[in-house]
C-alpha cells in the first residue's frame, strides 16, 4: 500500500431546493457501481479547489459560484488509501449532465442513506443531511418555558436540537422529552436527548447525544444506524473516541469565551481548525459562538455552529 494516499476533491452539490446532485461510478472502476459525490483526483500542482472546479467541468458541465470547505477525510480500502477534500456547493453555473455517461440524479439529503456509497462517504452523507445550526436547551426555563422557547425556535428555522437539562430528575426530564419529541416532530425538528441512549430509544427520539463522559465509558455505538448519535468533545482525543464509537457528528468546545464557563480557556478559531482538520466527522463549533460566526466557522472546516442563548433568542 503507497505511503501517500490519493488525494481527491469532492463536492456535495446542493440545488435551489435544497436537494444534493450524486451520481453512479463505471463498473469497471474501483468501487465501481456504487454512488458517489461528483469529483475525482488532484492533478500535480493542483489545489483542491481547483481540482473541484476542473472536475464538476468535465465530469457534469458546471462552475460553481458559491461554495466552502466541509470535510477532509482519510480513509484506507484494503487497496488504496484516499484522502477526500469535500466540498459544499450551493450555487454554480451552468446544467449537470453526465458528460462522461454516468447517470445522474438529484435526491433529498434524508433518501442518501437509501443510496449504495463507497464506505468513505458515510461522513459525507451525515453533513449532507445536517443543518449548520444545533440549537441546545437553555438550563433553568421551566417546562411551559422551554416548550414555548422551542416553539418559537422551530418557527425561526432550527431544525436541530438538543434537549439538555441537566438539573432535572430522570422521570422530569423524561416527562419533557416526550412533550418536547411531540412539538419537534410536529414542526419537522429532529430533537436529540442528552440523557441515557435507552431512554432516547424508549420514547421515540431521533437520538441521543452523548456528553463526554458517556462518550469515555460506552463501549460501542450505542443506538442503531438508523438514528442520530452526536458527542460532546473538547480535545483530540474525544474527537478520536467519538470516531471510534461510530458517532455521526460531534460537538468541540469552547471555541471562545463563555458567561457559563468563565474559567475555562478557550480554544480560538486557529486550533478549532487544526482539530478537526483530518477528523471523518462534521463537527459543530460550540461556546461563545452564534449565526454571526457561520463564515469563520465554515472557514474552520465547521459543520456549523451550536449554541443555547445565541439559537435560543
Amino acid at each position: 500500500m503507497a505511503d501517500h494516499p490519493l488525494q481527491v476533491a469532492a463536492a456535495v452539490v446542493c440545488d435551489t431546493a435544497g436537494r444534493i446532485l450524486i451520481a453512479r461510478r463505471p463498473t469497471h472502476v474501483h468501487q465501481g457501481g456504487l454512488w458517489e459525490f461528483p469529483g475525482g483526483k488532484l492533478e500535480p500542482g493542483e489545489t483542491a479547489a481547483q481540482a473541484l472546479d476542473r472536475e464538476l467541468w468535465e465530469e457534469l458541465g458546471i462552475r460553481p459560484t458559491r461554495c466552502r470547505r466541509l470535510l477532509r477525510i482519510p480513509h484506507r480500502y484494503p487497496d488504496r488509501h484516499v484522502l477526500l477534500d469535500v466540498w459544499r456547493v450551493d450555487a454554480f453555473e451552468g446544467e449537470p449532465v453526465g458528460r462522461q455517461g454516468q447517470p445522474l440524479r438529484w435526491v433529498e439529503p434524508d433518501a442518501l442513506p437509501e443510496y449504495a456509497f463507497p464506505a468513505a462517504n458515510r461522513p459525507i452523507i451525515a453533513a449532507a443531511r445536517l443543518p449548520d445550526r444545533y440549537l441546545i436547551t437553555p438550563e433553568g426555563e421551566g417546562r411551559a418555558s422551554l416548550l414555548a422557547g422551542l416553539r418559537r425556535a422551530t418557527e425561526r428555522g432550527v431544525r436541530l436540537v438538543q434537549l439538555r437539562a441537566p438539573g432535572l430528575e430522570p422521570d422530569a426530564y423524561a416527562a419533557l422529552a416526550r412533550e418536547a419529541i411531540d412539538l419537534c416532530r410536529a414542526h419537522g425538528v429532529r430533537i436529540l436527548l442528552n440523557a441515557a441512549p435507552e431512554l432516547a430509544l424508549e420514547l421515540g427520539a431521533d437520538g441521543v447525544h452523548l456528553t463526554a463522559r458517556r462518550l469515555r465509558e460506552l463501549p460501542a455505538r450505542p443506538v442503531p444506524p438508523e438514528l442520530w448519535c452526536a458527542a460532546s468533545c473538547h480535545d483530540a482525543e474525544e474527537l478520536a473516541r467519538a470516531q471510534a464509537l461510530g458517532a455521526d457528528f460531534a460537538v468541540l468546545s469552547p471555541v471562545q469565551a463563555t458567561a457559563s464557563h468563565p474559567g475555562t480557556e478557550p480554544l480560538g478559531w486557529h486550533a478549532f481548525a487544526e482539530l478537526v482538520r483530518d477528523v471523518p466527522l462534521p463537527v459543530y463549533a460550540l461556546g461563545g459562538v452564534g449565526p454571526a460566526d457561520l463564515p469563520q466557522a465554515y472557514a474552520a472546516r465547521a459543520q456549523g455552529v451550536a449554541a443555547i442563548r445565541a439559537l435560543w433568542g
